[in-house]
């Protein structure tokens, strides 16, 4: 005959309920597990090394979103600036040599009036 540590486990039926998944429950204090009180020095190391692990990865994530939100920036700033330069590029100008003129207009004819350097800077 086999001798063994292990208790032979009963066989158990059909539950009374019906409901067949459930298992039979363990005492509660069987199901706790305590931590010990103290942990080992590798252990400790080996959560602290861990840590900082996830920390640096961590680090490197936020730090490649804020530059790739800061080339956004850039871009936008850059497609203003072009957008900006072709509509001064593209505007029909007529220059009024007679300061008179402008004394005449009307009020609706002033709004249209921008002020414009004719000599730009050389870049």
């Amino acid at each position: 005959m086999e001798e063994s540590n292990d208790k032979i486990q009963p066989v158990m039926g059909k539950p009374k309920s019906g409901r067949v998944w459930k298992c039979s429950k363990k005492k509660f204090s069987s199901m706790c597990q305590v931590k010990p009180l103290k942990t080992s020095w590798t252990k400790k190391l080996q959560i602290r090394q861990e840590r900082k692990n996830i920390l640096l990865h961590d680090h490197e994530l936020k730090e490649e979103k804020r530059l790739e939100k800061e080339r956004k920036k850039q871009r936008r700033r850059q497609n203003i600036e072009r957008k900006r330069e072709n509509e001064r590029k593209s505007e029909v100008v007529q220059v009024i040599r007679n300061s008179a003129k402008i004394k005449r207009m009307s009020k609706k004819q002033l709004r249209s009036v921008e002020k414009r350097d004719t000599n730009p800077k050389p870049t």
